[in-house]
Order: C-alpha cells, then sequence, then structure tokens
C-alpha cells in the first residue's frame, strides 16, 4: 500500500472527501478489474466508439475512487505524467490552432484517466496484476490467430502492404484484426515480455500453457507482420528481459560469473542476429531495406516526414502546435513536401518535440529515466511485483526502440498497453513481509 503522508500535495487535497464503507470499496474495486480486463482483453477489436465508452467508465470509475480514499504519495511516475499533461494544457492555450489541440488534449487526458485507475487498482490489490494480464493475452491470443489465419487466405488485401517501389517489393505482410502490420507489432511487442513472465510466474499447467502459447503465436505474427521496426523492438523487448531475468537469477553468484555470464550471452545473441541477418532469406531482405536509406521507398517517405517536422520544431521550439494529431494535421500541410502527406512525424521523439516543445521532450526523457529506476528494482528481492518491473521495463524498451521510427505508440491499442506497464512500475516497493499479509484466497490467478 502507499505510504501515508502527514500533508498530502495541494493537488491531492480534494481525495478523500466522501465517507465510504468498506464494503463500499471492495465493490468499487471489483468494478475497477472487470472494466480493465474489457479493455484490456477487446483493444484489439472493440470499436472506436466502444472503445471511448470504456475509456470514460475508466476515468468516471478513478474519479469516485478518488474521492473516496485520502491521498497518498504521488510517485515520481506519477509526477513527470502530471508534468507533461500541465505543458500540455499551456501548448493548447498557445497554440496555433486551438480547437484542433484542445482535441488531443481531452484524449490525452482520457487516456491518464485510464492510467490512473490502473494504478489505483494495483495498489489496492497488486495481486489482480495476474487478471489483468490475463485479460491482455486474451487480446494478444485472438490477434494472433486472426493474423496468422491470413498467411493461409487470400493474399489480395494484403499484397496492399506490399511497396512495389520498396527494396522488399513482393514481401506479404500480416495485419490481423487491427488492420496495419506496424500496428499488430506495436501492439504486441509490449506484451510478449509480459507474456514471458507469466510464464514463469503463474503456477498451473493450464495457466503456463495460455501465457506460453500467447508469447508464441505473439512472437510469430510480430515476425510475419514483416514490420522492421517491431522487429527491432521485440528483439529489445525480448532481448533485455531474458537478460533482467538473468541477471536476477544469478544475483547471489559469485561476483566473476556475475559479470562473464551475461557478456557472454550478449555475444552469443549478438553473433546469432548477425547470422540471422545475413542467411535468413526474408530477415536480409528486411535488413537490406533498413540500410537501403532513401533507395527504399519507405525510408524516403520518412525522412521527407522528418525533415518537414524538423522545420515545425524550428519554428515553434518552446511551445509546439499543441497535442494530438488533429492538431498536427492541421499545420503539417504547411510544411509537408510535395506529395509526401503524413498523419504524424513517424518518429516519437520528433512527434512530442512537434506537439509539446522542448519542455515536453525534457518531461517524456524524465519520466523514462524514472521508469528505468522503478524497473530496475525488480532485480533484488521478493517482492511481489519484482517479476511484472522487469516485464514492465523490457517492455517499454521495446516500445520506445520502435518508437524511434515510427508513432504506433499514440494508438490506443499501444499506448494502453504502455500505460499498464507504466502502472505497474509506478506500485510502492513490497518486502516479502509484507506479501505474506496478502489474503491466502488472493492468489495469482
Amino acid at each position: 500500500m502507499a505510504d501515508a503522508v502527514a500533508t498530502p500535495p495541494l493537488l491531492l487535497r480534494w481525495q478523500g472527501w466522501l465517507p465510504c464503507s468498506s464494503g463500499q470499496q471492495k465493490r468499487l474495486q471489483a468494478s475497477a478489474c472487470l472494466v480493465l480486463m474489457a479493455l484490456l482483453a477487446t483493444l484489439p477489436v472493440i470499436s472506436r466508439t466502444g472503445l471511448s465508452l470504456v475509456v470514460m467508465a475508466c476515468g468516471a470509475l478513478w474519479l469516485l475512487w478518488a474521492l473516496i480514499t485520502p491521498p497518498g504519495r504521488l510517485g515520481a511516475i506519477s509526477g513527470w505524467m502530471l508534468l507533461y499533461l500541465a505543458i500540455a494544457v499551456l501548448t493548447t492555450g498557445f497554440s496555433p490552432v486551438p480547437i484542433a489541440a484542445a482535441k488531443g488534449l481531452i484524449k490525452l487526458l482520457s487516456y491518464l484517466g485510464v492510467y490512473a485507475l490502473m494504478r489505483q487498482l494495483l495498489q489496492a490489490r497488486p495481486i489482480w496484476w495476474d487478471r489483468l494480464v490475463a485479460a491482455l493475452l486474451s487480446g494478444s491470443l485472438l490477434s494472433s490467430v486472426l493474423a496468422l489465419r491470413q498467411l493461409y487466405g487470400p493474399t489480395e488485401e494484403l499484397a496492399g502492404w506490399a511497396d512495389p517501389n520498396s527494396v522488399a517489393e513482393g514481401t506479404i505482410r500480416i495485419y490481423g484484426p487491427l488492420g496495419n502490420p506496424n500496428l499488430l507489432a506495436g501492439y504486441l511487442v509490449p506484451i510478449l515480455p509480459i507474456a514471458l513472465v507469466a510464464l514463469l510466474r503463474w503456477r498451473t499447467w493450464g495457466q503456463r500453457l495460455f501465457a506460453g502459447t500467447s508469447l508464441i503465436l505473439g512472437t510469430g505474427a510480430t515476425l510475419f507482420s514483416y514490420s522492421r521496426g517491431g522487429w527491432l523492438g521485440m528483439v529489445a523487448a525480448l532481448g533485455l528481459v531474458l537478460l533482467l531475468l538473468l541477471l536476477r537469477g544469478i544475483r547471489h553468484w559469485p561476483p566473476l560469473w556475475r559479470r562473464l555470464l551475461p557478456l557472454g550471452l550478449l555475444m552469443l545473441a549478438i553473433a546469432l542476429t548477425a547470422v540471422a541477418a545475413t542467411q535468413v532469406e526474408p530477415i536480409r531482405t528486411r535488413v537490406a531495406s533498413l540500410l537501403a536509406g532513401r533507395g527504399d521507398s519507405s525510408n524516403n517517405f520518412r525522412i521527407n516526414v522528418w525533415m518537414a517536422s524538423i522545420e515545425m520544431v524550428q519554428d515553434r521550439p518552446w511551445l509546439g502546435i499543441g497535442p494530438g494529431n488533429n492538431a498536427f494535421n492541421s499545420i503539417y500541410p504547411l510544411y509537408q513536401q510535395p506529395r509526401f502527406n503524413a498523419l504524424s512525424a513517424y518518429s516519437v521523439p520528433l512527434e512530442i518535440l512537434v506537439e509539446t516543445g522542448i519542455p515536453g521532450l525534457i518531461a517524456s526523457l524524465g519520466l523514462l529515466v524514472s521508469s528505468l529506476r522503478r524497473g530496475l528494482i525488480g532485480l533484488g528481492g521478493e517482492g511481489l511485483l519484482n517479476l511484472p518491473r522487469l516485464a514492465s521495463l523490457a517492455a517499454i524498451a521495446g516500445l520506445v526502440v520502435q518508437g524511434a521510427t515510427d508513432t504506433i505508440f499514440f494508438r490506443p491499442e499501444v499506448q494502453i498497453v504502455g500505460l499498464f506497464c507504466l502502472a505497474t512500475l509506478a506500485q510502492p516497493v513490497t518486502t516479502a513481509n509484507e506479501t505474506t499479509l496478502i489474503d491466502a484466497r488472493e492468489q495469482p490467478c
């Protein structure tokens, strides 16, 4: 549980105004868990209208929960997110397109409501992390199955994602229910390390079979999406979570072996990656397209969009144009090169600079550093959420790597998974003694 503070921050003093019995609190917690499970399970298939309703329900539940719960410690991760929100409000006020920016601000607020509810639920019932993960893996398993089935169906629609002007011409890319191969990969990448940790964490063979199947099919679907950013993100996410689990497993070994074993395995992984990139034809083709520079049409398109976005940053470096894709779509045509229209900057750091300027990027980097520090806590001790912290840190690493050359993160299917990881990292550290106080009936699902 969060540590109570004698004098809560001024920002939180409105919390706890309403009286509430313990029975009502338990019912509210159960309702929040059900709504969040429904959201995570249906992310890849729910309509935009349905998604908006569920997100609004999450925000309303958090507001009600906050009104009946005394304020606790804010935490570094939540603090950086509130700072980014404050910067977004400021940039909206000074935006050249304030109405479009206001729409983006409302969307940002709604997603932060989902984060706040996740954080509150995991703070009250950390054992319920497993329930939320079970729902998340259900959605990813459905997406992976639907995507992999496309390998055996008609290829006419799939051919729409095979760029005839690319080095990878003729590559058939699957996209499942998400309609976009890059989005499919971006959705699955952060879930893969979570599935791996669930496989290790869950106890029964049925649960482990479910987690293992989600991991294997999710990895296969990411591979056959032929998303270059997705592949890099998957390597980063799975590679980091394996390294972190190894470091945790050998933390009591002699110092020499603690240094040599990870280094040896890292060199082996680099060698295997090099062999795959040079000897496996599909991977070699995609790597060649990555290294082709402007010679590949996809690379050329992104480079032109990046150049136009950099000009937007140069004109408004401190206040940006305001949050959201509506603001970007309103301003970008003034800077775009002919025939290179775009819906985003195709780079998360560049998109943040365009929308909220240098202050927004600084707040985002602060959030990233705080997430790293919180995630590394999982390397030691026996706290209830230590393994989930490692999975969440690896998932964020995968999102960061893919986000370097794409803005799939801002799609709700990906962003909500990222917020779940941040909510996990934001939890206070529990000791082994505190873990034993949890009701024995509330075991991991």
